[in-house]
């Protein structure tokens, strides 16, 4: 037989979820659940569009690219441009050892995490190597830009931001 202590009366004990505690110990495994369903659902709607399914085949295409990059190289080619928003225009110039370009060439602006904002345009240069081709308003952001022949057998390319830059300058490497 069990003796009573009048000092220590004895209570039933609640069930576990009538306490405080377990609720409080529970509340940081329950919102990292939740966080974890969100991030999943938020990663499951939008795809990322930088990631390329066909990992060689963008290898060899990258080798040729540094090809054209070594013909420009080999031209000499120098582009200069710069952007009037106010006109919609993107006016330069593009020369080879100091002498004018005539042959057309398309200048593409890619955006940087936006496949559908890259921008494609056609120049079409008179005499002088001089060209203006329309251009929207560009949004503040760091576009890259590639400058190459109709045939592409040469590139030119570089990041311009042109809000900091207004001047676009592309020189082939100098070897």
């Amino acid at each position: 037989m069990q003796a009573t202590n009048p000092n220590f009366p004895q209570h039933a004990a609640a069930p576990w979820y009538k306490h405080r505690w377990p609720w409080f110990l529970m509340i940081g495994p329950v919102a990292v659940m939740i966080g974890t369903g969100v991030s999943a659902w938020l990663g499951a709607q939008q795809p990322d569009a930088m990631v390329v399914a066909d990992y060689y085949k963008q290898g060899k295409a990258i080798n040729q690219d540094l090809r054209r990059d070594r013909v420009a190289t080999e031209l000499a080619l120098n582009f200069e441009a710069s952007h009037d928003a106010q006109a919609g225009r993107l006016n330069g110039r593009l020369a080879s050892g100091g002498q004018p370009v005539v042959a057309p060439f398309h200048i593409r602006l890619a955006h940087p995490t936006l496949p559908e904002r890259d921008l494609e345009l056609e120049a079409l240069p008179d005499a002088q190597g001089r060209f203006s081709a329309a251009l929207p308003i560009l949004e503040p952001t760091h576009w890259q830009v590639v400058v190459e022949g109709a045939a592409r057998d040469w590139r030119l390319a570089r990041s311009w931001s042109p809000a900091k830059q207004g001047q676009l300058v592309i020189e082939a490497d100098a070897r």
